[in-house]
């Protein structure tokens, strides 16, 4: 059960894996470095026992990855082992306190100073431990311990990082998201920061920091557990791209009422005093969710008329920005967990600012922290890069803009109902574009020798040249850069030769021929000229490959746009031989700074 829990958690990236299970009054513990598969053949000459366990795969922050520095991590003495997701900021000056009084430590990670912490401590009631030394700790934590003193539990509490707990049929379960607990529970409780839950046979009990029993209601988790599956796919990533068309309708029906194409008005988060309001929006998000923010920015700035930024959450939460009244933050996270959003949305509440949430996971820290939520129905997104949850992402954003400009009267309510059933063709139009993939294959084939992808385009071409230029690092490790297509001049230009090959995306219809004019710069460099676009008639001489988007508001085609650039980067990664589902170095849910 270990094992299957922690395969459900293996899309989130790890450099190596390890269990510890209590049995006849001591732990067995299993490690490898690597793959979770080499933990199985451990397991296979070395067996363990028991009924009570936690396990672990872990992202290096502190010690390099090795079986050493694997959790689970054990104090001096063997009576405490404990598993942890997050980064404790003070360990250097708790472990030199530690060193003083005698504990020898044996690895170079963060995580043994709190074992080492409750087995100092511990007297046998790891409740009251948990009540002293939670204080000493500062940074993020999710932490699952075991003590021999009480060895019919397991202890759980969290600080910024995501922590679930559950039980069914005379087992308790503890996990860092859904998808590990999916086959045994679909009623999980969520951990709030510094609330402890002890898990036995028999049941969960939850308690305040003080130690004071606390009452939690479960919350219902409505994602299949064959979600997490494959479904004939060869990867998942390869399968969430094409089920971007389901989900993208599943998103937009809950906001828009197809028959009437008019808003589920009671499904957004803004009334019409709130939209008339409304000075300036902030959008914060990090990665693949600050691409959708731009997106979003645009869509908002050009149909609602307000103005709105975009930002990269870590930068604005240690920023001087100025703000004021009628300000609203919006959140973008996928997981809902990421740690530098959350701290961007505080840092917005603490100014007074109304705080909208765009997440994929109910009851995320994301969505509980918010004013209101809008959630991007995805189900769960099992590869790390990012393509159903952008698509919805940017897809909420355009929703939001057309009912942002209905409310502000910029657009009437005929003008909004026909945004809308454009909307509404957009998952047929993704179909159309996945039956192109034999196209894309064949292309990226050809491509199997270079070493240097430009990305360009202006404006919204600009962003999805951005997050194109993402998922094809992140998952092919091919160097790629993305440029506004009016900048090369200004530099960049001096890197195209006949080796490079330039991806140009030309959707937007007010300023298409400036970026037909870039092409024509770098066809003169000799480069190899992939065109993207909406217009049929483009094209010219040193054009080696035309793929079309189907036609409609040029407000919208990024979305279809991005479809081809998501297949790009898989056939890439896929004749370069990559763990695509789980690229190097690289987690899902990014709960640390």
């Amino acid at each position: 059960m270990l094992i299957a829990g922690l395969t459900g958690l293996e899309y989130r990236g790890y450099d190596s894996a390890g269990i510890a299970t209590i049995f006849e009054d001591a732990f067995q513990v299993r490690k490898a470095s690597g793959r979770l598969c080499n933990l199985e053949e451990e397991l296979h000459k070395h067996p363990v026992s028991g009924h009570v366990g936690i396990g672990h795969t872990r992202w290096a922050t502190h010690g390099k990855p090795s079986v050493v520095n694997c959790h689970p991590h054990c104090d001096h003495s063997g009576r405490v082992a404990v598993v942890h997701n997050g980064i404790i900021e003070n360990y250097l000056e708790l472990k030199e306190m530690l060193m003083r009084q005698g504990i020898v430590f044996r690895t170079e990670t963060d995580t043994e100073v709190v074992a080492q912490l409750l087995g100092y401590y511990d007297q046998g009631d790891m409740l009251a431990t948990l009540q002293k030394v939670l204080p000493m700790l500062q940074g993020s934590f999710a932490l699952g311990i075991l003590s021999l003193r009480e060895p019919e539990k397991i202890f759980a509490v969290r600080l910024g990082c995501p922590l679930i707990v559950g039980s069914a049929d005379g087992a308790s379960y503890l996990g860092s998201d859904v998808s590990a607990l999916l086959e045994y529970t679909r009623d999980m409780f969520i951990l709030e920061d510094l609330e402890i839950a002890v898990l036995q046979e028999k049941g969960i009990a939850f308690y305040h920091p003080d130690g004071t029993p606390l009452e939690k209601k479960s919350l219902h988790i409505s994602w299949s557990a064959s979600a997490a599956q494959k479904d004939g796919f060869d990867h998942f990533m390869l399968k969430e791209i094409y089920e971007q068309p389901q989900v993208l309708l599943s998103t937009l029906k809950h906001y828009v009422e197809e028959e009437t194409f008019t808003f589920r008005w009671d499904t957004l988060p803004f009334t019409k005093e709130q939209a008339l309001n409304l000075e300036r929006i902030t959008i914060v998000a990090c990665g693949t969710a600050y691409h959708a923010g731009m997106m979003g920015k645009a869509m908002i700035e050009r149909l609602a008329r307000i103005k709105v930024e975009a930002d990269i959450a870590s930068e604005y939460r240690y920023s001087e920005t100025m703000s004021g009244e009628g300000e609203t933050l919006i959140a973008v996270s996928q997981s809902g967990e990421t740690a530098d959003t959350i701290a961007a949305l505080r840092k917005a509440k603490e100014r007074g600012h109304r705080v909208i949430a765009l997440t994929n996971v109910i009851g995320s820290s994301v969505a509980r922290e918010s004013d209101a939520v809008m959630y991007t129905l995805a189900g769960p997104e099992i590869a790390v890069a990012s393509t159903k949850a952008y698509s919805t992402q940017v897809l909420l954003f355009a929703v939001l803009a057309v009912a942002l400009a209905q409310l502000r009267g910029q657009i009437t309510a005929q003008e909004s109902a026909d945004y809308l059933r454009e909307l509404f063709s957009i998952p047929g139009k993704v179909d159309a574009i996945l039956d192109c993939r034999p196209q894309v294959e064949a292309f990226a084939r050809q491509q199997i020798s270079c070493k240097d992808i430009f990305f360009i385009g202006r404006q919204m071409d600009y962003y999805t040249s951005l997050e194109a230029a993402l998922k094809l690092k992140e998952i092919s490790y091919l160097h790629s850069e993305a440029y506004a297509a009016g900048e090369l001049k200004h530099g960049t230009i001096a890197l195209i030769d006949d080796s490079t090959l330039v991806v140009a995306i030309a959707t937007q219809e007010k300023i298409i021929e400036k970026t037909m004019s870039n092409v024509q710069e770098v066809v003169a460099r000799g480069a190899t000229i992939l065109l993207v676009t909406s217009h049929p008639e483009l094209d010219g001489a040193g054009i080696a490959e035309r793929w079309l988007v189907p036609q409609g508001r040029d407000l919208f085609l990024p979305m279809l746009t991005m479809v081809y650039m998501q297949l790009f980067a898989y056939y890439m990664a896929l004749q370069k031989g990559c763990d695509i589902d789980k690229p190097r170095n690289l987690a899902k849910s990014v709960t640390v700074e």
